[in-house]
């Protein structure tokens, strides 16, 4: 599995929208996300691992409520532990992944789809029950969490969250009291905010992804700027050529036609000597 855990960064897995990869975990685990980062406490991920490998992930020891940095490490600890008995070589990112940063947190399952579906093939396990496997790790029964994140995996509704992270939903007592309440207006105006959040989101994780490909591109620009630079191809013709293009100020004309005016130029130069030479 060392080849799909060393993909680079400019492999098809890490093109995989934000949308899509949602979708799989909500469709795998019988949960509902509704951004990346909610899955940032790592239990997502462990029992991703326990669908694709059944029984290896000791589900018990996963805390689907984790609210706090220490008991999110505490999860990857599991994940880390999982990977190394099945010798996957992948480093986790935990102290970016805790913080909950939407692009550390989808680069990481965009890698974690990647592998599922080089095991299984991107074919569910029909015989494979999330709800069941969350409930025999035993931290689940008791939803105490604060977070959206731990809310976001809970199957219970939502009344057993009674933290206050959820303004409105702590102080209504039961369905008829909240009847009472005008919400329709409320409900809109949430339902476009979502709306609105959920293409700020996209635009940002567009713009980092643009900037990590920038970057990519970059330092290959870069490398070969320092190749074309070394003593030993300092004086060549291609060297010349390349360095041609690279330094083109115009962005408008490409300089293309130039560099390869000078290729053909010391072409030519070495067919007259060669020829020079035979007389």
């Amino acid at each position: 599995m060392a080849m799909v855990a060393n993909i680079g960064m400019m492999d098809s897995a890490y093109f995989v929208g934000r949308n899509e990869i949602l979708s799989w975990i909500n469709a795998t685990l019988q949960v509902n996300l509704s951004r990346v980062e909610e899955a940032c406490s790592g239990a997502v991920q462990c029992q991703m691992m326990d669908m694709t490998h059944p029984g290896v992930v000791p589900m018990h020891k996963v805390n689907f409520d984790a609210k706090t940095e220490y008991d999110m490490i505490q999860n990857y600890k599991v994940l880390q532990e999982v990977f190394n008995k099945l010798k996957i070589e992948k480093h986790i990112e935990v102290t970016k992944l805790v913080k909950g940063r939407p692009l550390d947190n989808l680069e990481f399952l965009q890698w974690l789809k990647r592998y599922c579906d080089s095991v299984n093939g991107g074919i569910m396990n029909e015989n494979y029950n999330p709800v069941e496997r969350r409930c025999k790790g035993g931290k689940e029964r008791h939803p105490k969490g604060s977070t959206k994140a731990s809310k976001s995996l809970q199957s219970n509704n939502l009344p057993h969250h009674s933290s206050g992270d959820a303004p409105g939903f702590n102080k209504i007592s039961g369905p008829k009291q909240g009847k009472t309440c005008p919400t329709s207006g409320l409900v809109d105006c949430n339902s476009e905010i979502q709306a609105l959040s959920g293409q700020v989101m996209d635009l940002k994780l567009s713009v980092d992804h643009l900037e990590k490909e920038r970057d990519f591109y970059f330092a290959k620009l870069r490398d070969i700027e320092i190749l074309c630079q070394s003593p030993e191809l300092e004086h060549l013709p291609v060297s010349a050529a390349i360095k041609k293009i690279l330094y083109a100020v115009d962005a408008k004309e490409s300089a293309l036609g130039e560099a390869q005016e000078i290729v053909l130029g010391s072409t030519t130069d070495d067919a007259v000597d060669d020829m020079g030479a035979t007389e």
